[in-house]
């Protein structure tokens, strides 16, 4: 369930972007639909309370600083391109392993 479209607005979005230290993952099209979205831990609460939005599991199992937002909330380019700078923001504060 790839969003091949979903994964083609998010590179418009981060083209130009220098790479991140370390490579580590911001904001990807999920395989299981939406975007999968790096984020600081400490801020999950308030996020998870937007519609949609919820914490990423991975074979069952909760993954801090990662959320899933369905792909119905991410229609509108400004809010797709508020959400990549998130993950962006949150990628570049961690520290390269």
């Amino acid at each position: 369930m790839y969003d091949v479209e979903l994964a083609d607005r998010i590179r418009a979005v981060v083209h130009g972007e220098p790479r991140l230290a370390g490579n580590a993952m911001a904001v990807s099209a999920s395989s299981q639909g939406g975007l999968r979205l790096r984020i600081d831990p400490a801020g999950a609460e308030s996020l998870i309370s937007e519609p949609y939005v919820r914490c990423f599991q991975m074979r069952g199992r909760k993954m801090d600083g990662l959320l899933r937002v369905d792909a119905g909330v991410v229609g509108g380019a400004d809010d797709l391109r508020g959400r990549v700078r998130h993950g962006v923001m949150n990628a570049r504060s961690l520290v390269p392993k």
